[in-house]
């Protein structure tokens, strides 16, 4: 008898389970990420997110504060403020990948404040903006690097700019037509993982 429990344990510890290696490993599976959004100085802003993941809800959280003239002025109309974004995200995974891999749907509120050089004014205006978005994309990470690609929309409202460009997002303005209560964003961010 004790020679058939003892066989019994050692048949179960060499399952076909303990042969494979898990794809979530505790050494590469990392929870937080610091990320840059691609060309964001470009536009005239420099944004930098925080994200951090809650794998047992497959879910995760992201802070992005944008710093309003830490870039290149396109408009030429000396933005000065910044832009603070919520985003959280629900992946749509199975239960092998990692806790920020992968393609999700993301509510995010928004909001941006800046002056700037107003064009037709000649006076120094003001953009004071809010949002809520729905966006989905798709998160990549190969070791401890991190890819994040987005495109979304929803609701904007408050005092627009005249360019219709509010360091994190878009108002409606193509096509000669101009809503200003439409908002887009996309957008790709590099990061890190830790």
């Amino acid at each position: 008898m004790k020679k058939l429990l003892l066989a019994l344990i050692v048949f179960l510890q060499l399952s076909p389970n303990a042969f494979s290696r898990p794809v979530r490993d505790v050494e590469d599976d990392y929870l937080n990420s610091i990320k840059i959004t691609f060309l964001s100085w470009i536009s005239g802003s420099t944004k930098l997110s925080y994200e951090r993941a809650f794998p047992s809800w497959k879910q995760s959280g992201e802070i992005c504060a944008s710093f309003i003239s830490a870039g290149y002025d396109k408009y030429h109309n000396h933005p000065m403020g910044f832009t603070l974004r919520y985003g959280h995200k629900f992946f749509i995974k199975g239960k092998d990948t990692k806790s920020l891999m992968g393609f999700y749907l993301r509510p995010e509120i928004m909001y941006s404040y800046y002056h700037y050089d107003g064009k037709s004014t000649g006076t120094r205006d003001l953009a004071d903006m809010g949002a809520l978005l729905g966006t989905i994309g798709y998160q990549y990470v190969y070791k401890r690097f991190l890819a994040d690609f987005w495109v979304g929309g929803g609701y904007a409202a408050g005092t627009p700019s005249e360019t219709n460009y509010h360091h994190g997002f878009e108002l409606w303005h193509w096509f000669g037509k101009e809503y200003r209560h439409i908002a887009m964003s996309f957008s790709i961010r590099l990061g890190l993982c830790f």
